[in-house]
């Protein structure tokens, strides 16, 4: 295995997460501010912390699984852990300009 920094490796998880949208918001998960955090160890082990625009949604079940597989589906990484939270509750300030653009809120 070729040896990749920590960042990097963060660079290449944060791509695949821009792959993950929302289903009822054409937006990706991350531009929609729903990651809060990704942290990744000397190991390869990579853990995401990130939030649902809802405690309900529908989505609550799936989405973080969708989230550990196609991150694990990286070849660098060891192994995945995706933490939900609601603090702080998500909401519509916590997305880029690019998701407010692109959903007509600018």
């Amino acid at each position: 295995m070729s040896t990749i920094d920590t960042n990097e490796l963060g660079e290449k998880v944060v791509g695949i997460l821009k792959t993950i949208f929302d289903p009822e918001i054409p937006v990706d998960i991350y531009e929609l501010g729903l990651i809060y955090d990704v942290f990744v160890n000397e190991d390869y082990d990579v853990k995401v912390l990130m939030t649902l625009t809802t405690p309900n949604c529908p989505v609550a079940e799936t989405l973080p699984v969708e989230v550990e597989e196609k991150i694990k589906s990286l070849d660098a990484v060891n192994d995945c852990e995706v933490e939900i939270t609601f603090d702080p509750p998500w909401s519509q300030d916590l997305m880029s300009e690019e998701a407010k653009l692109e959903l007509g809120m600018l």
